[in-house]
Formats: C-alpha cells, sequence, structure tokens
C-alpha cells in the first residue's frame, strides 16, 4: 500500500550562522520569518515552511540541490533580488521551450553556498530585456 502524500510541508537547510542566514531569506530573498527557536529560524515560502538549522559540523556543510522560487516576471525579479544584495551567476535564460510555454530562470546562491532560483513559465514570445 502507498503512503498517502500530501503537499511539501517543509524544507531544511542546513546553514553555518543562522543570524547571517536569517537576516539574508528575510531581507534579501524577501521571506516572511514566522519565528525562530535557539538555532531554528523558519520562514513561509507560500505555505511550505523553509527551516534554516545551523549545522553541527558547518565545516561539513555540502551545498546540494536548489530552491525555485515561482516569479511572474523573471526580470523584475533579478532586478528586485539584485538590488537587495542577490548576486545572479548570469541574466535569466529560457532552459525549456515547451508546447504552450518557454521556462525561464536565473541562478544565485544563499551566504552557505545553497543554490536558489527564480523561474518563470513564461508566454512562448517573451524575451528577457536583461
Amino acid at each position: 500500500m502507498k503512503p498517502s502524500l500530501g503537499l511539501i510541508g517543509q524544507i531544511a537547510l542546513p546553514v553555518t550562522d543562522v543570524d547571517r542566514s536569517e537576516q539574508f531569506y528575510a531581507t534579501v530573498v524577501g521571506l516572511p520569518k514566522l519565528f525562530r527557536f535557539g538555532d531554528l529560524s523558519i520562514f513561509d515560502c507560500a505555505g511550505v515552511r523553509l527551516m534554516l538549522e545551523k549545522a553541527r559540523d558547518p565545516a561539513g556543510i555540502k551545498p546540494q540541490g536548489c530552491i525555485y522560487f515561482r516569479c511572474d516576471d523573471i526580470d523584475q525579479a533579478v532586478i528586485e533580488l539584485g538590488n537587495r544584495g542577490a548576486d545572479f551567476h548570469r541574466a535569466p535564460f529560457c532552459v525549456a521551450r515547451m508546447d504552450d510555454h518557454n521556462l525561464w530562470m536565473a541562478f544565485f546562491e544563499d551566504p552557505d553556498g545553497h543554490s536558489l532560483a527564480v523561474m518563470h513559465e513564461a508566454p512562448k514570445d517573451y524575451l528577457s530585456a536583461l
């Protein structure tokens, strides 16, 4: 019998400095902080919680995977996040052409090197201005 799984409830990221990461996710990424409990800081990502947790061995943090944030206008998102301190690897680019839309992305990192991205499911004729 398969388990009855629902939506993702929480994603956990190990961090070396909870204060620094909390500042980054609140100020640069713009996520609302729900609460802090000791070395845990919890943010809301449109109903999915992002938990930042101090790593037991900060030297052992190995960033893996990527958190992708949906946006309605990737150019505007890159400009706004860049103005708040995000350092994008390159301008937004089309990663996949679909039958009914094109998928655009732009990547940046948090203070511990965890990959983050903004993604935009854009109309077929969309062209980035950046």
